[in-house]
């Protein structure tokens, strides 16, 4: 079985540096999907109250017959309830979905600036309660912008553990990326292939070739050197364990320059932008 390296967050507590990621997969297949990473020697599992999964990851996570301590599990708080009465709610209702009494991590999954008078600090107040009563053991940010992060340490006591944010070969978001880890907040890349438009590139299959890999298998590779934390998704085991088996190879220096060189910039960004995304879930 392949080791997963482990990471440090800011406040002492470890996370996985591999993790499998539940987004989109449908909740009749979740619970199968999770017990199936779980099975293949994944301990850390990517899931959201927005995904409406989270009652099926705490089944598969039983069903894989693992103890709870040996699984690192986050979860981020839905668009709809930064009140800090709504996001106390949400939480609990989180918990009780899981089915555990803490979570590993838990995240303000869009800072929503356009919403809420652009008032996420308070959001953020509301998950620092959360850590202190340790029922989330680490307390984290999603999609928030260098901006963003500044107003957090200027008005708040806690640094985020860490930022979820786009990464990919066409979308390396330095800017956030670089703001995190320069204030020791670790980085979880999402989209880590650009929901597979980075699988075809002519650069990437050159150095997927030379290294005897599959293209997904370089990038997921080219993320885990530059030292940022990836949770692929798949709900095919073949490839959830393709997507496990990156630790038996090395990119050479200049195969991650080439890599990180495919950057486009907010062309290549696949997601909405968090500047001005404002969707809240019916």
């Amino acid at each position: 079985m392949s080791v997963v390296p482990i990471i440090t967050l800011n406040n002492g507590q470890t996370i996985p540096q591999l993790g499998f990621g539940v987004f989109q997969i449908e909740p009749d297949k979740t619970a199968d999907a999770v017990k199936t990473a779980l099975d293949i020697g994944y301990r850390h599992i990517d899931t959201a109250e927005m995904y409406g999964n989270e009652k099926q990851v705490g089944e598969g996570i039983r069903n894989s017959g693992l103890d709870r301590g040996e699984v690192f599990v986050t979860s981020k708080l839905n668009n709809g309830f930064h009140e800090p009465g709504d996001a106390h709610k949400a939480f609990e209702a989180s918990l009780r979905d899981l089915g555990t009494d803490y979570v590993d991590l838990f995240l303000i999954h869009w800072p929503l600036p356009t919403r809420y008078d652009g008032d996420f600090v308070s959001t953020w107040k509301v998950l620092e309660e959360f850590a202190r009563d340790g029922r989330a053991r680490s307390i984290g940010v999603s999609n928030f912008q260098p901006a963003h992060l500044e107003r957090l340490a200027e008005e708040t006591d806690t640094v985020p553990a860490v930022n979820q944010i786009e990464v990919h070969p066409y979308f390396v978001n330095e800017n956030a990326r670089t703001a995190s880890r320069d204030n020791a907040i670790a980085v979880e890349a999402w989209s880590p292939i650009a929901q597979g438009k980075v699988l075809d590139d002519p650069a990437i299959e050159k150095i997927a070739l030379a290294a005897g890999k599959s293209t997904a298998q370089v990038v997921l590779r080219w993320h885990i050197q530059r030292g940022d934390i990836i949770f692929p998704k798949s709900v095919t085991p073949d490839r959830v364990k393709a997507n496990f088996d990156i630790f038996d190879f090395e990119l050479s220096g200049d195969d991650v320059d080439a890599i990180t060189a495919l950057d486009r910039g907010e062309e290549g960004r696949t997601g909405p932008n968090p500047d001005t995304f404002d969707m809240i879930p019916d």
